[in-house]
């Protein structure tokens, strides 16, 4: 099965496209990749970012196997150029499935795209019928243009989400205290996926998560199905940790 990872590097591989060829390696997929952004970071956040010119983001775009891709993961974006870049061949293909992480700042701190880029993925990406889409709670809260989304609101804020177009929405609650939970919201309901927490610390979890998805999805499995397996993978990864 074949994967495209759209986003930005990570010099330590532990997020981005990077994390996505490790993870699609682990799970069986082939990786293709398109780099829209190099960044800078550590233990301490970003310190540099480089959007790829638009010309360069277009040609690896170009060059992609999109015909033979079972899935597309998408990851933190710099400019409204490159999501509008990414959107159009997704629009053209409605049948590929797009798992959208809405990647706003790294975990350790620092800006992973201007805020035209922002915009661009709540109004061009987050729409679209092929996506499904996997924010946190604080982008979940800048996409619906609300306050912060406490944990009795996840099923409802992932609702609205989906209502505003996408096929799916993954609104991940594990920033929130207590036991973390997901919930999953589809045309057919939400459903909740709550674990005990497991102690120890791993960065680029959504990242991992994004990808594996991605890789169940491209395997031709069911969402709710494709959720369980990712999760399960993630926190086998935290368990090592």
């Amino acid at each position: 099965m074949i994967v495209l990872s759209i986003g930005t590097t990570h010099p330590w591989n532990v997020a981005g496209v990077g994390r996505d060829l490790i993870v699609g390696c682990e799970l069986g997929a082939r990786v293709f990749t398109a780099v829209a952004a190099v960044s800078a970071q550590d233990g301490r956040g970003v310190t540099a970012l480089e959007a790829v010119p638009a010309g360069t983001l277009a040609a690896q775009l170009a060059a992609l196997p999109w015909d033979s891709a079972g899935s597309v993961r998408i990851g933190a974006l710099p400019t409204l150029s490159a999501v509008r870049a990414i959107a159009e061949p997704l629009r053209s293909r409605p049948w590929l499935p797009a798992v959208v992480d809405p990647v706003l700042r790294a975990t350790r701190g620092g800006d992973l795209g201007d805020a035209t880029a922002a915009y661009g993925v709540r109004d061009e990406l987050a729409t679209l019928g092929s996506v499904v889409l996997t924010p946190n709670v604080d982008e979940a809260a800048f996409l619906l243009g609300r306050s912060p989304i406490e944990r009795g609101e996840l099923g409802s804020a992932a609702q609205a989400l989906q209502a505003r177009g996408p096929a799916a929405v993954l609104l991940k609650g594990g920033h929130l205290d207590g036991e973390p939970c997901d919930a999953l919201a589809t045309t057919a309901g939400v459903e909740l996926f709550c674990e005990p927490r497991i102690a120890g610390a791993m960065h680029g979890t959504g990242c991992t998560l994004a990808m594996a998805l991605a890789c169940e999805l491209a395997g031709g499995r069911p969402i709710a199905h494709a959720v369980r397996a990712a999760r399960a993978y993630v926190r086998a990864q935290l368990a090592r940790h």
